[in-house]
């Protein structure tokens, strides 16, 4: 009996370990009974009867799926060699967790494969130039279309990411030497504007600088007219009396030389010059002057 009882407690111990479940704070579970769900099982441990029950464990982090590189025809009837990325994660609650193992098949493989369609869909409408120009509406339209067509899936679309939109490799070249034109055209243009501002800007300093000499001529011509001016006025009013009375001093002093009587008359004070019985040289000599 003892070893009957050794025996069943030893099962029962085995039994019991054997159902102990632990879930990961990253992941969530949901536990089947003989095929149908049972419940849910949060982080942390959980217990089920072996063999009886099963538990599946989700994960609810974010994920990563690569669309694939595949050819697509653009509007413009050329091959684009187009790749994406999608980033989801299943949502952590009950219902949701439930929707993604129970209402689709392999959630993973068919966002890839709703990807590619969407992908060929949407560029299928463009031209290659557009579908290059255009990378955020086409990430845009994509997502847009992912989280219509698995909101049943219990999952959330976080972003898309097209990562190339690669042509023929003709189409590239053509396409590399169209940017490289359009740049030198570019160069081309403000070089030829940055010339013409510095042809303009010596211009005008040229303009400036013949104003300035022209102005420095203005006021040396002007300085010049007023100093002769200056120098007439007191020629006129210093010199020129000055000088006729030093002339009749130097004919008073000839005079003298040669004997040349003067005589004092009543009428002011007026000396005049007699040479001879001949000729009177009245003198403008004012009193108190020799």
């Amino acid at each position: 009996m003892a070893i009957f009882y050794w025996v069943i407690g030893a099962v029962v111990i085995f039994f019991f370990f054997a159902g102990i479940r632990i879930v990961r704070p990253v992941e969530r579970g949901l536990i089947e009974r003989l095929g149908r769900y049972k419940r849910f099982a949060t982080p942390g441990f959980n217990w089920i009867i072996p063999i009886i029950d099963r538990m599946i464990k989700i994960n609810i982090t974010e994920r990563m799926v690569n669309a694939e590189p595949q050819e697509i025809i653009t509007k413009d009837k050329l091959n684009a060699r187009v790749d994406a990325q999608v980033y989801f994660k299943v949502k952590d609650n009950e219902n949701s967790v439930k929707d993604s193992q129970y209402n689709v098949n392999s959630y993973e493989d068919q966002i890839v494969s709703l990807a590619r369609t969407t992908l060929r869909n949407i560029i299928g409408t463009l031209s290659l130039n557009d579908a290059n120009s255009g990378r955020d509406k086409i990430n845009q339209e994509l997502m847009g279309t992912l989280l219509k067509e698995t909101k049943s899936w219990g999952i959330d679309v976080v972003r898309t990411e097209l990562k190339e939109i690669d042509p023929p490799k003709d189409v590239q070249e053509t396409m590399n030497k169209v940017v490289k034109a359009e740049n030198e055209k570019i160069a081309a243009v403000d070089y030829a504007t940055a010339t013409e501002t510095r042809a303009d800007g010596e211009r005008r300093a040229a303009i400036k600088m013949a104003e300035g000499a022209s102005k420095a001529v203005e006021i040396e011509a002007k300085a010049k007219a007023e100093a002769i001016r200056l120098v007439n006025e007191s020629a006129d009013k210093y010199f020129k009396g000055n000088a006729q009375l030093l002339k009749k001093y130097e004919v008073t002093e000839a005079s003298l030389k040669d004997n040349a009587k003067i005589i004092l008359t009543e009428k002011g004070i007026q000396p005049v010059i007699i040479f001879g019985d001949e000729k009177v040289v009245p003198l403008n000599i004012k009193k108190g002057k020799e």
